[in-house]
């Protein structure tokens, strides 16, 4: 368990004008992992597919499908009443990247997620009782502090 942000890099302030006198401290990406079978979505078409702590960069959502399902299903990621994307069909065993939907609203969440923890939570729809199938959703980000500033409260 780490409270954020990390801050990597050999030179944390700038003292000049050149190599290993720049900052070149960043920030690691980390990533959420869920995975969603037959049975699962079967049993229930909603869920947390991760939580995000304050200030986060969302750098991207994937699903890997494992095991195809047998029957058309979709899913599509929210925060709070705000759709991230637009459903995704996922039949067969691939690797979906989901598209962000093009809005300000969107934008913003990408970018920080908030002064407080983000549910990313999923919707899924299936065409009729599933009997196989099987995903996992990767929740990718960065994590920041709270005000969405890559530098650590103590820094």
């Amino acid at each position: 368990s780490h409270l954020g942000p990390w801050r990597l890099g050999t030179v944390k302030d700038t003292t000049g004008t050149t190599a290993g006198t720049i900052s070149n401290m960043g920030c690691t990406e980390v990533a959420q992992t869920t995975p969603l079978t037959f049975t699962n979505i079967n049993s229930s078409l909603t869920g947390n597919a991760a939580v995000l702590p304050a200030g986060s960069l969302i750098t991207g959502i994937q699903i890997y499908t494992s095991e195809t399902f047998s029957a058309a299903t979709t899913i599509k990621f929210t925060i709070g009443a705000t759709d991230l994307c637009s459903a995704v069909t996922v039949t067969s065993g691939n690797v979906y990247t989901v598209t962000p939907t093009a809005s300000a609203a969107v934008a913003a969440l990408f970018t920080n997620v908030g002064t407080s923890d983000a549910i990313i939570t999923y919707t899924a729809t299936k065409g009729s009782t599933l009997t196989t199938g099987a995903l996992t959703v990767i929740v990718s980000y960065i994590v920041l502090a709270s005000n969405g500033t890559a530098l650590p409260a103590s820094a």
